[in-house]
């Protein structure tokens, strides 16, 4: 048996940061792997999750210009005493 990670040929990583704990409330990685894009967001939701539209436009477009129209729904994201859902939806833009 054997596990196997693919390379990524470009990646980033970006969090908002809680401005009292310097936690983040939530962070988010792009990578591309040759032809495909991979993203994942953590601390929006209950769990980590990809984003599918996101993905799609950083494939065809791997630059910040490509999410100037991706708009992110805030039902189902994490509302707490840190950060509602509707500020969620916007603070990993």
């Amino acid at each position: 048996m054997a596990v196997r990670f693919r390379f990524h040929t470009r990646a980033g990583y970006a969090k908002f940061k809680s401005q009292a704990s310097r936690y983040a409330v939530v962070g988010v990685l792009a990578a591309r792997f040759g032809g495909s894009v991979r993203v994942a967001v953590t601390g929006a939701g209950p769990v980590v999750f990809r984003s599918k539209d996101i993905e799609d436009a950083l494939a065809a477009n791997f630059s910040s210009a490509a999410l100037m129209r991706i708009s992110i729904a805030p039902s189902g994201l994490n509302s707490d005493i840190h950060a509602d859902s509707e500020y969620r939806a916007i603070s990993w833009w």
